[in-house]
């Protein structure tokens, strides 16, 4: 039988909320968006506080996807948080963002097969479940967005390896002055590639059963909760997006096992990707208030949602939270803006998204600035 939702007021996407450790000023959050702009040696740049608390209205950051390992990286200028410099890059973000009262997170990944042998120490092959290439594109600095390269398998003694990688990361994020983490188990990079029959064909203990092929991802989320605690800990899942190259034969059941083994950790959320991401919200079949039902902390839901969706979803209780990409991507004051109805800024081009300086980053104008030079 379905868990009921409480209905809230029709103004709850502005009240405040409880995400685990994480006490939120609303329910709206920025999600991970993935800038390219990271300095030498993957460092954040110095540009990065500045974009960041420009955004700290939101109730939570999501801050973009970063390494957790040299390995980990699959495009050109994404930052990393296992060495000092890095960790002290972001120690500048979030003390920037905590200045103006945001909360912010960072989701750290594994990119996995969807990578170039141009990132890996020595030119060596990506590694993935199975030498299974992905038909998709990585982006590389001077070439734009060219063909992923061919993985090699992990080997199963280099797994316990990748779920230490995710523990250290974790546990570096919070000396960097994060309020917690986020696994990214979405889109087809390693902890996803893991979970699908389409990209998993391994014979050993990570792949067969839907057991065995989330294991990793419960291993890592485990792993990451026992080093931080829990209550510090979301998971991102995107069950039917094609992105990635990720497929599986029966979805459904596959996220319902990862719900039901991701719920006994008390995480603080769960970050669930509807349909494909940037695209259709229907493009296949998949029940998502089934699988809330089977995870019993705060839902927060992604793609697509524009100002009437996200009021209504959280009014309704059929979510508790809800992230905005693009939109906080053109509108540091996105908040405000869906407070108020007021209209949200145009994105500029494609080339301002990955990669570049300021332009198309942190210039994007505030109502006030709009006000003032009217």
């Amino acid at each position: 039988m379905a868990k009921s939702h409480p209905a809230r007021s029709a103004d709850a996407l502005f009240e405040p909320a409880t995400a685990g450790a994480l006490q939120l000023t609303n329910r709206i959050v920025m999600a991970p968006l993935t800038r390219n702009r990271a300095g030498p040696d993957l460092v954040p740049s110095d540009l990065a506080a500045e974009y960041y608390s420009q955004r700290a209205t939101a109730g939570l950051i999501i801050a973009e996807a970063t390494q957790i390992s040299a390995q980990a990286q699959g495009y050109a200028d994404t930052p990393g948080v296992y060495s000092d410099a890095q960790v002290a890059g972001w120690r500048a973000v979030t003390d920037a963002v905590h200045a103006k009262g945001g909360k912010i997170v960072l989701q750290v990944w594994h990119t996995g097969r969807v990578s170039h042998t141009l990132f890996q120490k020595d030119g060596q092959a990506p590694v993935g479940p199975s030498g299974i290439r992905a038909a998709t594109k990585t982006f590389v600095a001077g070439q734009g967005f060219v063909d992923v390269s061919e993985p090699r398998a992990l080997r199963l003694d280099e797994i316990p390896g990748i779920v230490d990688d995710f523990r250290h990361a974790a546990r570096r994020a919070i000396e960097a002055g994060f309020d917690g983490v986020e696994l990214h188990g979405a889109h087809g990079y390693l902890l996803d590639a893991f979970l699908r029959d389409g990209t998993n064909d391994r014979t050993d203990a990570y792949g067969g059963s839907i057991a065995n092929r989330a294991r990793l991802i419960l291993e890592a989320a485990k792993a990451v909760a026992d080093e931080i605690g829990a209550d510090r800990v979301g998971v991102r899942l995107s069950p039917v997006s094609p992105a990635g190259d990720s497929k599986d034969s029966d979805p459904q059941a596959l996220f319902n096992h990862v719900a039901d083994g991701l719920n006994p950790l008390g995480l603080a959320y769960l970050h669930v990707v509807e349909g494909a991401t940037g695209g259709a919200r229907d493009n296949e079949p998949f029940d998502y208030a089934a699988l809330r039902d089977r995870f019993n902390g705060v839902w927060m839901v992604n793609n697509g949602y524009d100002r009437a969706m996200a009021l209504a979803a959280i009014a309704s209780g059929r979510a508790d939270l809800v992230s905005f990409g693009r939109a906080f991507i053109a509108n540091p004051d996105l908040v405000r803006r869906l407070r108020e109805d007021a209209p949200l800024n145009e994105l500029l081009g494609r080339d301002t998204l990955y990669g570049g300086g300021a332009h198309g980053y942190t210039d994007y104008p505030t109502l006030d600035a709009i006000a003032a030079v009217a």
